[in-house]
Order: C-alpha cells, then sequence, then structure tokens
C-alpha cells in the first residue's frame, strides 16, 4: 500500500494497533471517486477504514517520480489515518464521541470547518466529526483512545 510510505513513525504504530483490533486498511476504493475532497472513510459495518492516496496526492500537490515527502501530501494522508482511527474508536464505544477532549468546540482551528460541514453532510453527527477532526493532529491521542477503547 502505497500510503504507508507517507507516514510517520507513530503513524505506522497506529495501523499496527488497527489490525491489533480486528479491523483493516484499504486504498483507493471505490469509495475514493464519490468526491475528490475526501482523503478517507471508516466502513463500520466491514470494520475497514479506506485511506483515498490517489486523492490525497492531487490535493497535495505530488508530483509522481518524487520522493514520499510532500509535505502537504504527507498532512492529508497522516491526518485521514487517525481521524478515520477516531471513527474506528467511536465505532468501539458504542458508536459515541469519546469525549475525551474537553471544551472540545473550542479546539477546532477555524481551516477545517468547511472540511468539518462537509463530513457532517455526508455521516450526519456532527459531535462524531467535531471529535474526529480535532484529535487527527494529535497521534499521541489517537494511540491514546485505540488501546483504551479497542484493545
Amino acid at each position: 500500500m502505497e500510503f504507508i510510505l507517507f507516514l510517520s513513525k507513530i503513524d505506522k504504530e497506529i495501523i499496527e494497533l488497527i489490525n491489533k483490533s480486528n479491523n483493516s486498511i484499504e486504498e483507493n476504493t471505490a469509495l475514493c471517486t464519490i468526491d475528490k475532497k475526501f482523503v478517507g472513510f471508516y466502513k463500520r459495518r466491514e470494520k475497514v477504514i479506506v485511506i483515498c492516496t490517489e486523492n490525497a496526492k492531487k490535493l497535495g500537490g505530488y508530483k509522481e517520480g518524487e520522493r514520499h515527502d510532500n509535505h502537504k501530501t504527507n498532512l492529508y494522508i497522516r491526518r485521514a489515518l487517525r481521524h478515520e482511527t477516531t471513527h474506528l474508536v467511536q465505532s468501539c464505544n458504542n458508536n459515541k464521541p469519546t469525549g475525551i477532549i474537553k471544551n472540545i468546540e473550542d479546539k477546532i482551528h477555524s481551516g477545517k470547518l468547511k472540511a468539518l460541514n462537509s463530513s457532517v453532510q455526508l455521516s450526519g453527527n456532527y459531535s462524531k466529526e467535531l471529535e474526529a477532526y480535532v484529535i487527527e493532529d494529535k497521534p499521541r491521542k489517537v494511540k491514546e483512545i485505540m488501546k483504551s477503547y479497542c484493545l
């Protein structure tokens, strides 16, 4: 899977936890064609995270043949993995947000509000999406909640 080339050490540790939790990861499935702005999904019933590497590469300005250290592409893929892992954790928590971050509405970066609204239109759950958008920038928190709720 190509997306692994864009990950940090801690993100690779998150993948290990995903596998231990009897979930799996797929890349560039048909879901990714819904809209080029989406870089990840969590299919709860199938227990599968989908990473849309091709969409992330386009959004990040990655050029074929360049090294896998394109900053924007790295960020899109890493955040997608963490975001969707947060949804996996929410699934382990009876399909509810964990509430691990207090005053969460104050923690969302204004640059993510448009993406948050797009995700809410797709999922229909504001509180779960809000939590996933805030935690996607906190890989250590993602590891912590995976261990607490899913293992």
